[in-house]
């Protein structure tokens, strides 16, 4: 898919994508391999990552998404172009969840792309490019029942993302954040119950994120919507957050009342 003003920004070039042993991370590792890109896949687990890159003729970087970005410049002969923040964890729980649940979310949602910011920026800066992308959720612009800490910390990603693009946009920094809501993938296992409620039956495949955010580059939209209704829920939520809480407080007192 994708358009020509897309595959001329994508060919070429040269890609990261954390969290690739599968779901999104998977995904767009596979479409910006096709577009012509020159891709290094992540994951904390190397075993999880070596066959993908032996079959998109990519190189595979084991390792924390916090502390690669040196590693993965050396693999791409010195320049990252796109810098897929992908990593992620599910982090389901309440506000009395333990406090290591929350600082894992916290490290892995936020601070693993502030991190990777802060190296990619003096080069991309001092050359005028560079493309940083965050999947964050739909949870990030809405909520998310029963997963407080995963809620809190797609919230401070998108934040993030939206701080990057209007500080360095001027400067040729570009910026997506990818917010879908249910995608077939281990994290929507890991949602449990609750992701039974809300987010299986819309659920998508991974291969559809990634059209999304190709399609959202092409244009240069800051904002990736693969379910195109999340627009309507964010919309509604700023016109009338009360009435939107209530709506999501009915939906929490469903998912209590199916023995959660």
């Amino acid at each position: 898919m994708g358009t020509g003003d897309t595959a001329d920004t994508v060919r070429g070039a040269g890609v990261v994508v954390t969290g690739a042993g599968g779901g999104i991370g998977a995904a767009l590792a596979r479409r910006f391999a096709a577009e012509g890109a020159r891709v290094v896949v992540n994951d904390l687990d190397l075993a999880r990552i070596e066959p993908l890159a032996e079959e998109i003729g990519g190189t595979a970087v084991a390792g924390d998404a916090s502390d690669i970005v040196a590693a993965a410049r050396d693999a791409l002969g010195g320049k990252v172009d796109v810098y897929c923040a992908n990593a992620g964890l599910a982090s389901p729980g309440d506000a009395f969840a333990d406090e290591e649940v929350w600082a894992a979310a916290w490290d892995v949602n936020v601070m693993a792309h502030v991190r990777a910011a802060r190296a990619l920026l003096p080069q991309w800066l001092e050359r005028g490019s560079g493309r940083f992308v965050t999947t964050a959720s739909a949870a990030g612009l809405l909520t998310m029942i029963g997963a407080a800490p995963y809620s809190v910390t797609k919230h401070g990603a998108v934040a993030f993302a939206e701080w990057l693009s209007l500080t360095y946009r001027h400067r040729g920094v570009k910026v997506h954040a990818i917010c879908p809501q249910g995608v077939r993938t281990d994290m929507l296992t890991a949602a449990g119950s609750a992701g039974e409620l809300v987010l299986a039956p819309g659920a998508i495949e991974p291969d559809a994120v990634a059209d999304a955010l190709l399609d959202a580059m092409a244009a240069d939209r800051f904002l990736v919507l693969p379910h195109p209704e999340v627009a309507g829920y964010y919309r509604a939520r700023a016109e009338d957050p009360d009435r939107w809480m209530g709506n999501m407080n009915r939906l929490q007192q469903k998912w209590e009342a199916s023995g959660a």
